[in-house]
């Protein structure tokens, strides 16, 4: 079982790393993409509380159809921060300007 764990967190973090990597690749090629120091510490704080939620969810969770709902829901949150933090969808504070 501590296997199992070790091995779920690590993927979690690789998958963290990668989806950071995507701005900071970005910002190679295009002056479009403009991230600083800040952006990338709250991306990764999100994500991370995104990644240790779906760890909770395995963990916690008893029946497959559980599991499956708790993810969509930890998704959806997940990705609507996101682009409210992004864009500002909703013209919240957390929106950035």
């Amino acid at each position: 079982m501590h296997m199992i764990l070790n091995k779920r967190r690590t993927i979690i973090l690789s998958v963290i790393g990668f989806i950071l990597l995507l701005p900071l690749i970005g910002m190679q090629f295009s002056s479009e993409v403009n991230w600083t120091g800040s952006d990338f510490i709250i991306a990764g704080i999100l994500l991370a509380i995104v990644g240790l939620s779906i760890e909770l969810v395995f963990k916690l969770a008893s029946t497959k159809k559980q599991r499956l709902l708790f993810l969509a829901v930890i998704l959806f949150l997940g990705l609507l921060i996101w682009a409210e933090m992004a864009v500002g969808i909703f013209g919240s504070p957390i929106a950035g300007s």
